[in-house]
């Protein structure tokens, strides 16, 4: 009997990025072509099955053995209908994905969010691997989250849990507005966003940093500050990973995840940012609790969100 393949699709509003991937969660093959959003939602759908096509064309696979083709997408869905109700980056409004693709593909099609896949691969064969209950936080530009349950993503009645960015752990008196609406999320503060309007905030008040000699200040800075000596910088960061081991000793008592994983631009600052948020979490995590539980950097990088939407359906 032939082996059974599955294709993930990252979809992105630059490019998307597709591969193929064994019942091992082991990436076998990958292609990369442009989105061109510009051209709108029927040319991205064109250009999806085109690339799933090219790349099982190019691996040493069969179309025949396809299981099927896993997509994760950025934005707002209904996940029991697989559809994309709006996107931010993307021309996509009340778009049935996961039916056109199947149509078109002829192969069962399963989507989700693209936290949500990137947790999965992560958990399929990254940091979680062999780990059937973990928790991951993509720092980025935002914090994206995903929940690792018995091995499969949960999702919630409403298809949006895992939602950590948006948890209120900020005190009213330092809270800001997020960009979801709400005061106090964590993403103000322990995304790279938060950190730069931090390290701003701070060379506006005329504070004695050498980040005020900086035109155009990236997470990256601050944390190279902070590493070199710089106080501000290390008040930046130590901030950023407090309210980050605080949500996850919150999180950890409901759920009880054996592992925290953390990915995303700003997981790569190391051990500035991991030993604190430890430090924090086993501080406020009850003993009982927080017995045997890990927080680890994420291994997959940017390959996690195609091997995440390929796992959609290997580990349905």
């Amino acid at each position: 009997m032939s082996e059974t393949i599955y294709v993930g699709v990252d979809l992105g509003g630059t490019a998307i990025k597709v591969g193929v991937c064994n019942e091992q969660g082991q990436l076998l093959h990958m292609y990369e072509g442009p989105t061109e959003t510009e051209k709108g939602a029927e040319t991205i759908i064109d250009n999806i099955v085109k690339y799933v096509h090219l790349v099982v064309e190019q691996s040493p696979f069969s179309w025949d053995q396809v299981g099927g083709v896993g997509a994760g997408l950025a934005g707002f869905m209904n996940l029991k209908e697989g559809i994309i109700l709006h996107s931010p980056n993307l021309p996509f409004r009340d778009v049935p994905i996961r039916q056109i693709l199947s149509d078109r593909l002829d192969k069962p099609v399963r989507v989700d969010n693209d936290a949500n896949v990137a947790a999965l691969g992560e958990a399929w064969s990254g940091a979680g691997a062999g780990i059937d209950n973990c928790v991951c936080y993509t720092l980025g530009t935002g914090v994206g989250g995903g929940i690792i349950i018995n091995g499969s993503i949960y999702q919630g009645f409403a298809g949006v849990a895992g939602e950590l960015g948006h948890m209120a752990v900020i005190p009213d008196l330092e809270a800001i507005q997020c960009g979801c609406g709400k005061m106090g999320c964590l993403e103000t503060v322990s995304s790279a966003t938060g950190i730069i309007r931090m390290a701003k905030d701070a060379v506006e008040r005329g504070d004695r940093t050498s980040l005020s000699t900086l035109e155009h200040m990236m997470a990256k800075d601050v944390f190279d500050a902070a590493k070199a000596g710089d106080e501000v910088a290390t008040r930046i960061v130590n901030r950023a990973a407090f309210y980050l081991g605080k949500a996850m000793a919150a999180v950890a008592v409901v759920l009880n995840p054996e592992r925290f994983i953390i990915g995303g631009g700003v997981s790569k600052a190391g051990d500035i940012l991991f030993d604190e948020i430890r430090e924090v979490f086993y501080k406020l995590t009850p003993d009982s609790l927080q017995k045997g539980i890990e927080i680890v950097p994420a291994t997959l990088g940017n390959d996690a969100g195609v091997i995440g939407a390929a796992g959609l359906c290997s580990r349905s």
